[in-house]
């Protein structure tokens, strides 16, 4: 099992850098952003059946509630652009930015999912909510990671993109294997009982490790203020620590659908959403992170 992973995560991996590395960000090209929106759109399968709904007609609409925000929001420019041209009101181009706003959301939200699994996992998991609110919450999150990643790789480049994916799943790898090793005391033991504290100081640790080789290696090289380190090293481990209560998250949903995994498509993973968890948690506070910084390498 653990050789079907490594395989599997490696093939991922590989894939993922090429699109990271290679694709366009032009809005008329097969790019960047359509590339993770597929792979968003098979979360989103995986999450409208662990929420239970199992219509084929509102499962269509779901997806359809994704693509057409998505679409709108990939050509947001152009979009105004028409407005402008079409009502002659130049200054709506202005609000090519307001986009930025749309971050605080998700950010909040995932701060109080962490809050909340930390101090009552067992009210989390306990938690009983309509079906509707939990197909509104699939559709938020997955939405906003999509909208975050796609983002942070059109503004900041593949080299920040890259560097966020390898972040978290260095420090998945990290707890995974520290936890096996050395855990004992169960991080959320009701939620996921293969998760441990010592795992999770594990991830933060090396986390720390790599943002601060990573942006020193920038300073030194770019003649990067030094100043900003700091900064950075805190928010790729805050962003470490939110991305370990996403996982946490998903997995409360499975568990209370009563399966192990999201899905069947990664050999040795389960599903899409399985993988990208640690993802869809991490992004918004990044990038958010990352534009409060002012970062721009």
């Amino acid at each position: 099992m653990l050789l079907k992973r490594i395989i599997t995560a490696s093939v991922l991996a590989f894939l993922i850098a090429l699109a990271v590395f290679t694709l366009p960000t032009e809005s008329f090209s097969f790019n960047f952003s359509l590339v993770i929106g597929v792979i968003t759109l098979l979360a989103a399968w995986e999450w409208i059946n662990l929420v239970g709904v199992t219509s084929p007609v509102k499962r269509v609409l779901f997806l359809l509630a994704l693509i057409l925000p998505m679409t709108g929001l990939h050509f947001w420019t152009q979009i105004l652009e028409l407005i402008a041209q079409a009502v002659d009101w130049p200054d709506v181009r202005d609000y090519s930015g307001a986009l930025e706003w749309l971050v605080i959301p998700p950010v909040l939200f995932w701060i109080l999912v962490m809050i909340l699994i930390r101090n009552t996992p067992s009210g989390v998991l306990n938690l009983k909510m309509k079906t509707g609110y939990k197909v509104f919450i699939g559709w938020f999150v997955l939405l906003s990671a999509w909208m975050f990643l796609s983002r942070l790789r059109a503004f900041y480049g593949p080299e920040m993109t890259m560097y966020f994916l390898v972040l978290i799943w260095a420090a998945d790898i990290s707890a995974y294997f520290t936890g096996k090793k050395w855990g004992k005391t169960k991080l959320a033991p009701e939620i996921s009982p293969g998760k441990t504290v010592v795992g999770m100081i594990g991830a933060l640790i090396v986390g720390a490790i790599f943002a601060a080789s990573f942006i020193g290696y920038i300073a030194y090289q770019d003649g990067f203020i030094w100043a900003r380190i700091f900064d950075f090293v805190l928010l790729s481990v805050l962003t470490v620590l939110i991305s370990i209560y996403g996982d946490l998250f998903i997995s409360v949903v499975k568990r209370q659908c009563g399966v192990k995994d999201s899905g069947t498509l990664l050999p040795g993973h389960g599903g899409v959403l399985d993988r990208i968890d640690s993802l869809i948690a991490g992004i918004p506070f990044f990038y958010a992170g990352i534009v409060l910084i002012g970062l721009d390498l």
